[in-house]
């Protein structure tokens, strides 16, 4: 029985390998669990245009919005493991969402065969022009002398963006109240207009408003200063501790074999040295990073806790 096993084990061992090997052999699909045109979107083009040339193979971007990127991630998990649907995961499936929806079709560390987490993004802090505060100290001493008074956007309920704002809230002790809505986009929009006056979201999508004089950034959210405008500091100078970022990596569902995600995972390592690819990243406040499978699955347990605790403490419902 036991070397009845161990040629078994040989045959589909050698049958994988095999098929690790020649891959790929056709065209590989990655999904994406947000509309064209954002930060994720902007992200997985980068990413797929690189592979397809180093792969030999056409790597084609799938847009599946929908329930905050899990759409995408549910498809993932159902498909063949077999190399050819990847996707770009972020943190709001793959961290924040387990701890937000009581009926996840899919268990983030379980379901997928993590590969390499290309990098990880800042948000920024911003605030309408006109508004009083210059600096994020500036904020804060704000929000104590008017409890309850100041609101803040998010992108919705949930969100990395409403999180990171509640994250700051708890860590700064601050009473500040929450207005979602319906995207970034329209947050962003109702700050220019002086609706509501701050927000914290993706650092791209505010540097041409910034740049325009529509918007101020006060901070960015990241552990360190962006390369590209070191002069921004981050909430952390003021706020010890606080680090929120939007990271975004590639996987595979479970069971894929390891030739195929160690394939992948060897070229997301060199693209992202890649100057002309680099500068790409860094340009979108990211800073790149193409690590190691079994670290990314480090780092999504790490953060699956961290926003547990964030949602704990901000109240937020189970959806």
């Amino acid at each position: 029985m036991v070397q009845l096993l161990l040629i078994a084990g040989f045959i589909f061992g050698g049958a994988a390998h095999g098929l690790a090997q020649g891959y790929p052999t056709k065209p590989v699909r990655m999904l994406v669990g947000f509309p064209p045109g954002g930060p994720t979107d902007i992200t997985a083009r980068i990413t797929a245009d690189y592979l397809s040339g180093v792969l030999g193979q056409q790597v084609i971007v799938d847009n599946r919005p929908g329930a905050g990127g899990t759409l995408a991630a549910t498809i993932l998990a159902r498909a063949t493991p077999d190399g050819y649907t990847i996707a770009l995961g972020a943190n709001g499936e793959m961290a924040i969402s387990p701890n937000l929806r009581a009926k996840l079709p899919y268990d983030p560390l379980k379901d997928f065969a993590p590969i390499s987490r290309i990098g990880a993004a800042h948000l920024a802090l911003v605030v309408h022009p006109g508004f009083a505060a210059r600096s994020v100290r500036d904020l804060i001493a704000l929000a104590k002398s008017k409890p309850g008074v100041i609101n803040f956007a998010s992108a919705g309920t949930g969100s990395t963006s409403h999180l990171a704002s509640e994250l700051l809230k708890t860590m700064a002790g601050i009473d500040i109240v929450h207005v979602p809505y319906k995207g970034s986009g329209p947050a962003m929009s109702d700050v220019m207009g002086g609706q509501v006056p701050m927000l914290i979201t993706g650092y791209s999508a505010v540097v041409p408003h910034a740049k325009a004089g529509r918007l101020r950034v006060l901070a960015v959210t990241g552990p360190r200063r962006i390369k590209a405008v070191p002069e921004l500091p981050t909430i952390g100078e003021a706020v010890p501790g606080y680090d929120v970022t939007s990271w975004y990596g590639i996987f595979a569902p479970a069971g894929t074999a390891q030739g195929i995600t160690g394939r992948l995972q060897k070229e997301i390592a060199a693209m992202v040295r890649k100057a002309e690819v680099n500068d790409k990243l860094v340009a979108l406040g990211m800073e790149p990073e193409g690590n190691m499978p079994h670290e990314l699955a480090g780092q999504m347990k790490v953060e699956i806790a961290k926003w547990a605790r964030v949602i704990k403490a901000a109240g937020v419902p189970q959806q």
